[in-house]
């Protein structure tokens, strides 16, 4: 199966990034630090070129790629509020990465004395516990995926022991989980996939016109509970308008019946669904569907119903 590639912008921007800490860096040196043919790496070298970034070539002993004497590059300019919420975001969302860290110290390090000071105090002295729900996907499937996106171009993407063909909408982080949102043409629908469970993208040849006025974020939530193993069908006994706000999207569609109204929808783990979701809303309710919703908040009812030391409810409840 195809492995991911890092794409042309990434790599001359890496380019970039080597000629100002190396100059005179040879096509065959900087071929391999980008792990490239030669070929390749010249053509990075043109990419910077083509941008306006002056770069230097010659041959001899003491040739190789320079960035014209002189040239500085535009600084980044930071306020302290905005300093110290960068480290505060790379803290909270991935304390662990590599990555992220090598990158905010080069951000530190270019940052003004004294915001640059408290920029390093905070990082060194707050600690982040990790989020165990999150699921962090390799920075470079999720660059092919972004770049596939941008330029509306189908891409054979590797889930599992299978491979499918997708028009790739988007890209979207949803609690700490990176999903992408596309049309699958095998099975000719929407579809989510966790990008952190994407194990090779392919382009192809075809491109791809997303949807009219997608929203990305709304129709990422209603799929989140369609096609998942576990039926569920949940009768509220209240209002649609009253237990609307406490319904999220990925339980399913809500729908009036008369003076009640009903859910319907789907999981993969039923008893997060019984102890996270169903009973989280303050109304009444009966399963109606799903035998193995109904066991997981029979489970729950039973549980609850210990600790008060009264008799369990029914399956049912």
């Amino acid at each position: 199966m195809p492995t991911t590639g890092t794409s042309p912008t990434a790599r001359a921007l890496r380019t970039l990034e080597i000629l100002q800490a190396r100059p005179g860096t040879t096509a065959d040196q900087l071929a391999e630090a980008l792990g490239v043919t030669e070929r390749a790496a010249r053509r990075y070298v043109g990419i910077l070129r083509e941008a306006g970034v002056p770069v230097e070539s010659a041959r001899g002993p003491y040739g190789g790629y320079r960035l014209s004497r002189g040239v500085r590059l535009p600084p980044v300019v930071f306020t302290e509020e905005q300093a110290l919420a960068l480290v505060m975001a790379v803290l909270d969302g991935q304390p662990a990465a590599h990555d992220a860290g090598e990158a905010l110290g080069k951000v530190i390090r270019a940052l003004p004395e004294r915001i640059a000071r408290q920029a390093a105090m905070l990082r060194e002295y707050a600690s982040a516990a990790p989020d165990p729900e999150q699921r962090r996907p390799d920075p470079t499937t999720t660059s092919a995926l972004v770049a596939a996106v941008a330029d509306r171009c189908r891409v054979a993407i590797g889930y599992g022991d299978w491979e499918s063909e997708v028009d790739p909408w988007a890209v979207v982080v949803r609690y700490g989980r990176w999903y992408l949102l596309c049309h699958s043409h095998h099975a000719n629908a929407v579809r989510t996939y966790r990008v952190d469970r994407i194990k090779a993208v392919r382009r192809t040849a075809h491109r791809f016109t997303p949807p009219d006025g997608l929203d990305p974020v709304a129709v990422l939530e209603e799929n989140l509970g369609k096609g998942w193993r576990f039926p569920a069908r949940v009768v509220f006994h209240a209002p649609l308008a009253a237990v609307a706000p406490w319904i999220r999207p990925p339980m399913g569609t809500l729908e009036a019946d008369g003076d009640r109204c009903v859910l319907t929808g789907s999981t993969g783990n039923p008893a997060m669904y019984a102890q996270e979701w169903l009973a989280a809303v303050p109304f009444g309710f009966t399963v109606t569907g799903g035998p193995e919703l109904r066991a997981a908040v029979a489970t729950v009812a039973a549980r609850f119903a210990a600790a008060v030391g009264s008799a369990p409810a029914s399956p049912a409840q």
